[in-house]
């Protein structure tokens, strides 16, 4: 029997799509826009090193990465953070941010916070694993909306010290997934300085960190060193789906103190499956170089200068800095999704998918998710068809 505090699970983003368009006929050729699967080339090279390591396949993989993948990824956050954490306590590899972002609940929230049920904090609108990684442990979750008022940044600083008092983790997406919002230094002091303050861990999903216009996002794990905070108080964590167009791939990672490193790998050994050797030495690779991410990052700003041209002067447009999603206001998400998918073809994902209903309403009702990760031509011609469709023709 199903348990009951999966009871209130809702429906996932995806199948509740398909059961509002798939019984229509689409207005034109399918183009789809609704799912973040990157769509641009990886490198060429990736072929050879697979080919080079295939004989890795006949033995089981370090449950905890091997030393050279953990090496690179050390010097990539070096680089890229101006961190410096120890390759062996203090990084695990994971087979996707959603392995270790669902996991971080089970190794680390505790059974009981205060006396009472512990909390885990998630941004609203959210990616669904946070919920899920929540109710599997038995926790509250807390849904606190980002919306234009908060700067599409969850709040965390508005709840109650009852509230934040009982809390145990807190997951928090920077760039965010879908409003391209990116936490500033200021924004991740008050965070870590109340996490400090109530003494729960900060969970960081920094999937899209690479992919951003102008200023490279700052992560939460510089600003916590820079302020000189516990080192158990923020685990971070990254993948190659995004930075490297390589989402089959699954190899991502998790950084953050040695306590909190020990758990996760400790969990693992009973439940969890390392990556593959040969795509360890792939990964091992490609967090080595930088030539073919920042080529991506310059196909996505063409896509945001399409988007930004097509788009910007629609009321309550706001350009992403970072990501590779749209977050655009219409009346009504669902509706508006259905009448794109009728008239034009152009598939997109309604916002309440996303989110859920609080006391101050759903965050995500009035928003359509769009997805900028099909090849440029396909891109402008799917923004053009939403811009007449949605929003009538662009004013000469």
């Amino acid at each position: 029997m199903f348990p009951e505090r999966f009871s209130n699970l809702p429906p996932y983003a995806f199948p509740r799509l398909r059961a509002l368009l798939d019984m229509h006929e689409p207005g034109g050729p399918v183009l789809h826009m609704t799912i973040g699967e990157p769509k641009h080339a990886f490198p060429e090279w990736i072929g050879q090193i697979l080919a080079e390591n295939i004989a890795g396949f006949n033995r089981y993989p370090p449950n905890e990465g091997t030393p050279e993948l953990r090496a690179a990824i050390r010097d990539w956050l070096a680089r890229r953070y101006g961190v410096t954490l120890d390759a062996e306590t203090q990084i695990m590899p994971l087979n996707g941010t959603r392995e270790g972002l669902y996991n971080a609940g089970m190794a680390l929230c505790p059974e009981a916070k205060r006396g009472g049920k512990p909390v885990v904090l998630m941004p609203n609108p959210f990616y669904q694993v946070y919920l899920v990684s929540a109710l599997s442990v038995a926790a509250e979750p807390v849904f606190v909306n980002a919306t234009g008022d908060t700067g599409h940044l969850p709040d965390f600083t508005r709840l109650s010290p009852e509230t934040l008092d009982r809390t145990a983790l807190a997951y928090i997406c920077s760039p965010a997934n879908p409003q391209g919002a990116v936490a500033d230094p200021d924004y991740w002091r008050d965070l870590i300085a109340l996490a400090e303050k109530h003494d729960f861990k900060i969970l960081a999903d920094e999937c899209y960190s690479e992919i951003y216009r102008g200023t490279p996002p700052v992560g939460a794990l510089q600003v916590a060193n820079e302020m000189g905070a516990d080192p158990e108080r923020v685990a971070v964590f990254h993948s190659l789906s995004k930075r490297s167009n390589l989402p089959g791939l699954r190899s991502g990672f998790v950084a953050g103190g040695p306590q909190t490193i020990a758990r996760i790998q400790q969990l693992r050994n009973y439940a969890g499956a390392p990556l593959p050797l040969p795509l360890q030495k792939v990964a091992e690779k490609v967090w080595a170089d930088e030539r073919h991410v920042e080529e991506n990052r310059a196909l996505y700003a063409e896509k945001f200068a399409l988007a930004d041209r097509i788009l910007g002067d629609v009321p309550g447009y706001t350009a992403p800095e970072a990501g590779f999603f749209l977050w655009l206001p219409v009346d009504d998400g669902e509706a508006a999704a259905l009448k794109l998918w009728r008239e034009t073809g152009v598939r997109v994902l309604p916002g309440a998918y996303l989110s859920r209903g609080t006391e101050a309403g759903n965050p995500g009702t009035g928003y359509i998710r769009v997805a900028l990760v099909a090849p440029k031509d396909e891109t402008e011609r799917g923004l053009t068809q939403i811009r007449g469709c949605l929003y009538g023709s662009k004013e000469q």
